[in-house]
């Protein structure tokens, strides 16, 4: 059995605004640089075979590069939360790359996501935090924006079955492609 997801990385410079706001919330754990990553499809815990045939069915997956923008903080969780995180900026792209990942998980014999799909960058995990203090965080780092940033791949992640799961292992990176270039 191996903890598998699929994700999108986050680049140097996007990291670097994300942060100044890790500090200043008691009792929450922060997410460390390595490890943030914006999901594209949480496989869980599956035995190997899948996992190679998740792997193969992502192989054949068509995307070329397209933009991603980080913007507003939120958490998860409601009167209890349980995650601070960066949104991010709906995007087309992005929403077709999540189907596709999708997709590749079902044909790879795994059960359909029943969560609705919400793109975001987890910056915290809150097990002990006042709910009153996360809000008041939330406003107080608002309005939070970063860079633009351009997807160059896709990447496969190991996780240890463990709340939170990093540190995170990247299996293997999927490039984009570049639509309608020539090969020769």
């Amino acid at each position: 059995m191996i903890r598998l997801f699929t994700a999108l990385e986050i680049p140097d410079e996007v990291a670097e605004k994300i942060a100044p706001l890790q500090h200043g919330l008691d009792g929450a754990r922060w997410i460390e640089r390595p490890d943030l990553h914006i999901t594209l499809r949480f496989a869980g815990d599956i035995p190997n075979d899948v996992a190679e045939d998740f792997a193969a069915a992502l192989d054949e997956i068509p995307v070329e590069p397209f933009e991603v923008e980080l913007e507003g903080l939120g958490e998860f969780g409601g009167k209890r939360p349980h995650t601070l995180y960066a949104g991010v900026k709906p995007s087309e792209a992005l929403a077709v790359l999540h189907a596709r990942h999708e997709s590749a998980a079902r044909r790879a014999g795994l059960k359909p996501e029943t969560r609705n799909y919400t793109p975001h960058v987890t910056i915290a995990r809150l097990s002990r935090v006042e709910t009153d203090a996360v809000y008041d965080f939330i406003r107080a780092h608002s309005p939070f924006a970063a860079p633009v940033f351009t997807v160059s791949h896709f990447t496969l992640f190991s996780a240890r079955s463990s709340i939170g799961g990093g540190p995170y292992v990247a299996e293997h990176r999927y490039p984009t492609d570049i639509w309608g270039e020539d090969d020769d």
